[in-house]
């Protein structure tokens, strides 16, 4: 992973071989980054994408081992009990065009992604909701 940090944001190439999430983890946590939001695209040959049942509150997650384009990479950092947490979605699709989308829990690149991180003013921890079954923003109230 390379970056260049702007005034207000982090712009990342990642290369063949590297993993999204744990680039993303390692970032925030070198930079100290406690709110953000997230935007990219690119290439890859691994993914690792999830869909919250909220009916069960059971998380389903789907491996696809082939060539795909990242169409859309989006989402947030938080903070949960002081460590770095990463709200991310994506949409990729195959040679077919078919698209598949959900909760990204691990990419590997096969080409490149190229990752805006906006840093934002301030401070958003989360917690578990028991209720919904998931960590959510929790602003001190």
């Amino acid at each position: 992973m390379e970056y260049i940090k702007t005034e207000s944001a982090y712009i990342l190439r990642l290369d063949p071989g590297e993993e999204i999430m744990a680039s993303l983890r390692s970032l925030c946590e070198k930079e100290n980054i406690d709110l953000a939001k997230i935007e990219g695209l690119g290439a890859a040959d691994h993914a690792v994408i999830g869909l919250f049942d909220v009916n069960t509150k059971e998380f389903h997650k789907k491996s696809f081992d082939m060539p795909l384009e990242i169409s859309s990479i989006i989402g947030n950092v938080t903070r949960q009990d002081g460590e770095v947490y990463l709200h991310v979605h994506v949409n990729v699709c195959d040679a077919d065009l078919n698209s598949y989308g959900g909760h990204l829990v691990e990419c590997r690149i096969s080409a490149t992604a190229e990752i805006f991180i906006t840093a934002l003013p301030g401070h958003v921890d989360r917690y578990f909701n028991e209720q919904i079954g998931l960590n959510v923003f929790d602003f001190g109230n």
